[in-house]
């Protein structure tokens, strides 16, 4: 499980093979040992009789879903039930990954974009971001794209995708609510964004992480 990857890989016994870890060690491994194929979004991944997961928990997943192989459906359905387990739980290790949502850091001008995190729902175009910073839009990105990695729009985006994901953790706001809190246009736009970053839906996300909305 997670980091034990590196024990096999080192041992040589996963050469060749389809593999997964915690998502905070994926770039390490794949620099370390480059001839493995890893799948940087699954929770587990099993490759014939070789089995690896991204964590504890999604160790056991990988054991539930073991069970389930060997057993019927409702066998399987009882045997989750104990542990208060989906029995195959939605998304992947992407709606876990905060990598991406760390403030810029470096020159000055990038540090002024913090306004971003404090204050999603303002207009954070190219053009005003260049112009908090004094300098013009195309030197401004092309200076953040040196220094962030990303392109100004795709950093906006991700920086507003991570205010709705704390929304939804701990408020009990509709989508409409959200998407205009964090900067969206409407909640169809959020639901798009929150799917390509998180690797599900803001409602799927929300029936995992959501605040309870009992009083």
């Amino acid at each position: 499980m997670c980091t034990g990857a590196f024990i096999l890989a080192e041992a040589g016994l996963l050469k060749g093979k389809r593999i997964t870890t915690h998502w905070s060690s994926v770039d390490e491994l794949s620099r370390r040992y480059p001839d493995l194929t890893i799948e940087p979004d699954a929770l587990f991944v099993c490759d014939k009789r070789l089995r690896t997961a991204a964590g504890v928990t999604a160790g056991l997943d990988l054991r539930v879903r073991a069970g389930g192989r060997r057993s019927r459906a409702r066998s399987r359905h009882a045997g989750g039930k104990p542990a208060v387990m989906y029995f195959r739980r939605p998304g992947g290790q992407m709606q876990f990954n905060r990598k991406g949502h760390a403030q810029p850091t470096g020159r000055s001008a990038l540090q002024e974009v913090r306004l971003v995190a404090a204050h999603p729902e303002l207009d954070h175009s190219v053009g005003n971001l260049a112009a908090r910073a004094g300098l013009s839009p195309r030197h401004f990105a092309r200076l953040f794209q040196t220094e962030v990695g990303v392109t100004p729009a795709a950093w906006v985006e991700g920086a507003r995708v991570a205010a709705a994901r704390r929304l939804i953790e701990t408020s009990g706001d509709a989508p409409k609510q959200i998407a205009a809190k964090c900067g969206f246009a409407n909640a169809d736009v959020l639901r798009r964004a929150f799917s390509k970053h998180v690797g599900m839906t803001s409602a799927e996300y929300r029936r995992i992480a959501g605040a309870s909305t009992e009083t």
